[in-house]
């Protein structure tokens, strides 16, 4: 902890990732971006900084004089008719939309800055349960083949090898389209399924290294069983390894989510990401609406970035062998 409070780098990185995380909790309780499937602002309303007027063109001051934008309903005389006809209260007109707002607004009229907090929610949540799954999936199995060894690591080394032949993004897409279901815990699968490799050679290499040094032959001749030396007395000295590698796939699974939703097998509809705003941003971008892929970008650019040099900073902490 000293190592890694000396590094200004890692502070401020670590600041960023505590805020996102924040931004995560405050969300999933609906203190914050709760209202962010609300049609507050007009469609593709720009952001504040760019003003409704330059967005709107030399028609701003024509459009400002006239009846305001969604004012007009061509069914609104049929509506009235059909509630008064059946006996009930007829409702408040909606409150007017805005013309703009701070980071702008989708084509339905959603506030791009709340909808950017909301899809970090599932974004961040996949990243880090399935990373949680790789890891937990490798660290069990590296334990057991390079502790046993013989049989037991022939049988886990002919799986890695035939995860491994396979490219990442390939896999991915596979078992995406074999399990034909999208959702948050689909994508955690996906992606845990298929991230064990890493952590499992890594901590197999370390497991090989360290069951036959004398603090494991000392609890060996106390008669501690196998699974007490495996997870009492070595993994504590290689969890580094498998807290770095967690830091690592969270990084590294956050931008699959992306790529998966981007793709069409990520989260299902009305559920929001960083992926689907991106997925909805490339239409808009062809209309030169380009607020929310910039919003959805910069956010993931941001916590990844902070991630990695966390990440970083965490691996030279950690390593006794560094100064």
């Amino acid at each position: 902890m000293r190592r890694l409070r000396a590094d200004r780098v890692a502070m401020a990185s670590l600041a960023v990732v505590a805020l996102f995380l924040a931004l995560l909790a405050l969300s999933s309780t609906g203190l914050v971006a709760a209202g962010w499937e609300d049609e507050v602002g007009i469609t593709y309303a720009p952001p504040s900084f760019i003003g409704a007027d330059r967005a709107m063109g030399e028609g701003a001051g024509a459009a400002r004089s006239g009846p305001p934008p969604n004012a007009f309903d061509p069914l609104a005389d049929e509506i009235a008719a059909i509630v008064a006809a059946q006996g009930a209260a007829i409702t408040a007109p909606p409150p007017p939309r805005l013309a703009s707002l701070p980071f702008g607004a989708d084509k339905w009229g959603h506030d791009v800055l709340l909808k950017t907090i909301k899809g970090g929610e599932t974004s961040i949540v996949v990243g880090l349960a399935a990373a949680l799954l790789a890891v937990a999936l490798g660290a069990v199995g590296g334990a057991l083949s390079g502790y046993f060894g013989g049989v037991v690591d022939d049988l886990f080394n002919w799986f890695y090898n035939v995860f491994t032949a396979i490219p990442p993004i390939l896999m991915i897409l596979a078992v995406a389209a074999v399990l034909q279901h999208k959702g948050v815990s689909t994508i955690v699968l996906i992606l845990g399924l298929t991230g064990w490799t890493g952590p499992y050679r890594l901590i197999r290499a370390e497991y090989m290294k360290h069951k036959g040094r004398e603090y494991v032959l000392a609890a060996d001749a106390i008669g501690a069983s196998h699974w007490r030396k495996m997870f009492s007395h070595i993994f504590p000295n290689v969890s580094h390894v498998a807290l770095v590698q967690l830091s690592i796939l969270a990084v590294g699974f956050i931008k699959a989510e992306v790529i998966l939703s981007f793709l069409g097998f990520g989260v299902p509809v009305g559920v929001v990401s960083w992926g689907s705003m991106l997925n909805e941003a490339q239409n808009e971008l062809i209309l030169g609406k380009w607020w929310q892929l910039t919003a959805a970008a910069s956010a993931m650019a941001l916590l990844v970035t902070a991630f990695s040099l966390l990440t970083d900073a965490l691996r030279d902490a950690l390593d006794p062998k560094l100064k």
